[in-house]
């Protein structure tokens, strides 16, 4: 990659990190990571681990906790082009300075994330939600996910403002006190009394190499529990609610098929021949909305109730079915 005179010489010196509020508690390598932009994660644990990092002119390992007001010196490291250097497009930023804002105050910010956006730049995604917000949102010191959302999966996302209420927020999420409830078009006729599915996930193994996940033998994968509730009916789809209580990778989506009614437009777990139906018209997403959050302030502690509307499709799919 081409770089300029001045910006290999930046690249190249000694330089200086402040430690402000935001980054308060934070771990040095965590700390590192999100500053330096481009840098691989073995390239920061080695300078750690070879002294070349220094907290307030002393010696510190991957673990240190910062402090506000600490000053991080890092060496002379070249970093290439990230996620984080591409501009986020007019479309995007409008988005995420307008409508998708669901709630925000000191402490959180809940977005409406649209199906499609990767939650992270990687894996050939030049630039995810939490680099777009950090480019359009400048002034904030600090942004970082509560949580995720797989690319196609739409909705309700948590974002923590400060260290304090990331630690917060997620001791909640451990603790099973933070509710995130689902809507979701699958295929078939959901029978109303069927209000949970409680089967073990784990890894499938993949030739391809991508993220899979399947229903375990029994003694085997992690325990996994999903709530749902029917809302509606169209022709041979069900609108349904799901609550995950426990937090597995795909997991609304792999109970969902093992209950015998895949989500539509689901890639990997879905019935190809009815997505590639709806395709035709025109509807071609994954019917995942992160629909409803539930959460305790990080700072009050009252209650926090926040709601993100489905986008246009989600009627399309109606008007079709039916």
């Amino acid at each position: 990659m081409f770089m300029s005179t001045a910006a290999a010489t930046d690249a190249l010196s000694v330089r200086y990190l402040d430690v402000t509020a935001g980054a308060d508690g934070q771990r040095l390598d965590n700390f590192l990571i999100t500053q330096l932009k481009g840098a691989p994660k073995t390239l920061v644990y080695r300078i750690i681990r070879k002294g070349e990092v220094r907290v307030n002119k002393k010696r510190a390992k991957a673990d240190t906790r910062l402090q506000a007001g600490d000053q991080v010196r890092v060496p002379p490291i070249r970093l290439t082009e990230k996620a984080a250097d591409t501009p986020v497009g007019n479309s995007l930023r409008e988005l995420l300075l307008g409508e998708a804002v669901c709630f925000e105050n000191d402490a959180v910010l809940v977005l409406n994330k649209p199906a499609g956006l990767a939650v992270h730049g990687g894996s050939g995604v030049r630039v995810g939600l939490i680099e777009a917000l950090r480019q359009v949102r400048p002034e904030l010191d600090f942004l970082e996910l509560v949580h995720r959302l797989d690319k196609d999966t739409s909705g309700c996302i948590l974002l923590a403002k400060s260290r304090k209420a990331l630690n917060i927020l997620q001791d909640q999420l451990r603790g099973k006190k933070m509710g995130k409830f689902y809507q979701a078009w699958v295929i078939g006729q959901w029978p109303v009394e069927l209000r949970e599915v409680n089967a073990p996930i784990d890894r499938a193994s993949s030739p391809s190499g991508e993220r899979l996940m399947r229903i375990a033998a029994e003694g085997e994968g992690k325990r996994s529990l999903t709530r749902f509730r029917v809302l509606k009916r169209a022709g041979n789809l069900t609108l349904i609610e799901a609550e995950p209580v426990t937090g597995r990778t795909h997991q609304i989506r792999v109970h969902a098929r093992f209950a015998g009614f895949p989500l539509l437009g689901d890639p990997k777990y879905g019935d190809e021949a009815t997505n590639e139906r709806f395709r035709k018209t025109g509807i071609s997403r994954m019917f995942l909305h992160a629909r409803r959050l539930v959460f305790n302030d990080p700072m009050t502690g009252e209650p926090v109730q926040v709601e993100a509307n489905a986008d246009t499709s989600w009627k399309q799919v109606e008007q079709q079915a039916g």
